[in-house]
């Protein structure tokens, strides 16, 4: 589980002017006829040293885009590639979208500030550049939620919006606009890998790579051997971010390889949804006709778009140097699973034989019986039954005798004294919430519900910690 963000003083950087023009296109924001704050996170802010900031400064940097001292003096809309649903796209970039700003936290780690819905740009094809309210909203929600449950993701720093009247097929419209910045470990996705090797640039792939290990891995860049270490470091963090979603039962729902980030953090959050049961099948996008980004398929995906990685890698290196890390990504996703799970239990590790058993009944169980995974982790936090529950006749089904089997050999390594655990119900964030949370937002304007979602969420990931 991450630690909660700590305070530390404002320290701006300009890393990404390193690579070159050649990486990057200088954009104007879009000017909005209205900037209304609907979410600040203020203990983000706080950890990147922006806490301080008061309404009228915030608004004036993350609404109108006003540069932040000492960092980027315009915003960049970065070029890249990618594969959409398989089928490669030499026609994408930051579209609606660009870098405002890099810094640093307390943990020397390099944050990209980046936008969703800030007006169009070289990359915009036929879009708008903008974004729903709706959207802007529900990203604020899906990362609260994978904060809480310790997966590695982007931040939503701040949701403001924007007096525009949007027309979306997918959303009753004309419907509200937003402008969202996320505070992201990096803005650089494969993508931008494959655009370098589709124009067959090996001094541009070089720079990046170089780029990557020294200031998001704290490596030293060059060598014969920095292609491999980068994608080494790829493997590593896509599959224990492959083996979180299962454990927190998400569906991020496009994981295309421009949506796949070099340091492994989720983001881009579109048509997400938090499975109800263990389903393999289940889909978050209603386009996946092919259920192509399924539950359980995720991992395949994310190792697929590692491979496009490793293939863009291959006009600065020798195919046999980066064969070995390649090859890991199952190992370390079988293992990365093993402690997702045990992790998200809350129980502490035996042997490596042991905890995968305990490992694979949790997944059989969870499969067979279909239970809530809300309610089956709330349930058995520590391993062990902590009351009753609308559950209990499925825990004493057949599709649970091995999980009951194992897990009564385990020790409990959490602490439960936190009063989320004596909650009735787990908290959840299930699409048919999501609904029911947007609904007096659009009616009337009435944020209540988001507010206190938004207070319940980090109560849960305190309870988590």
């Amino acid at each position: 589980m991450s630690p909660a963000p700590q305070p530390s003083a404002y320290r701006p950087e300009a890393a990404i002017l390193t690579l070159g023009t050649d990486f990057y296109d200088p954009v104007r924001p879009a000017e909005f006829p209205q900037h209304v704050l609907r979410f600040r996170n203020q203990r983000w802010a706080d950890a990147v040293g922006l806490g301080d900031l008061d309404a009228v400064a915030w608004v004036g940097h993350f609404g109108r885009f006003r540069p932040l001292p000492g960092s980027l003096a315009e915003p960049l809309a970065l070029r890249y590639h990618g594969h959409q649903f398989r089928v490669y796209n030499p026609d994408i970039g930051d579209g609606r979208g660009f870098l405002f700003a890099q810094l640093r936290d307390g943990r020397e780690r390099l944050l990209d500030l980046g936008t969703k819905g800030s007006g169009q740009t070289p990359y915009s094809r036929f879009g708008d550049g903008r974004l729903t309210l709706k959207g802007g909203v529900r990203e604020v929600l899906a990362t609260e939620m994978l904060e809480a449950l310790g997966v590695n993701t982007s931040k939503s720093f701040s949701l403001i919006e924007t007096g525009e009247a949007l027309h979306r097929g997918d959303e009753p419209s004309p419907t509200r606009s937003a402008v969202l910045v996320r505070l992201s470990h990096s803005h650089i996705r494969i993508g931008a890998f494959q655009r370098l090797a589709y124009f067959n640039d090996q001094a541009g792939l070089r720079r990046l790579t170089d780029y990557c290990l020294t200031e998001l891995f704290g490596e030293k860049g060059g060598g014969a051997d920095a292609p491999a270490r980068l994608l080494g470091h790829v493997v590593r963090g896509t599959a224990r971010l492959a083996a979180s979603y299962m454990a927190a039962g998400f569906v991020h729902g496009v994981l295309n390889s421009d949506n796949i980030n070099v340091t492994a953090e989720s983001f881009d959050y579109g048509p997400w949804r938090w499975a109800p049961s263990f389903d393999p099948g289940f889909t978050a996008a209603y386009f996946d006709q092919q259920g192509l980004y399924a539950y359980g398929r995720q991992a395949q995906a994310i190792h697929w778009d590692v491979v496009q990685l490793a293939l863009s890698l291959r006009a600065t290196v020798e195919v046999e140097a980066l064969a070995p890390p390649l090859d890991t990504f199952a190992e370390h996703y079988e293992a990365a699973m093993v402690a997702a799970l045990l992790g998200r239990l809350g129980v502490g590790r035996r042997s490596e034989q042991e905890d995968l058993a305990l490992a694979e009944a949790i997944e059989t169980g969870l499969r067979e019986s279909r239970v809530s995974l809300d309610r089956f982790w709330f349930d058995w936090r520590g391993g062990r039954r902590r009351g009753p529950s609308p559950a209990d006749g499925i825990y004493a089904s057949p599709a649970f005798a091995p999980f009951a089997e194992q897990v009564a050999r385990f020790e409990p390594a959490v602490a439960l004294d936190h009063p989320y655990w004596s909650d009735a119900e787990p908290c959840s964030m299930l699409i048919d919430e999501v609904e029911a949370i947007w609904a007096p937002i659009a009616e009337r304007d009435d944020w209540s519900l988001f507010d206190a979602k938004i207070a319940t969420i980090r109560r849960f990931g305190e309870a988590m910690r």
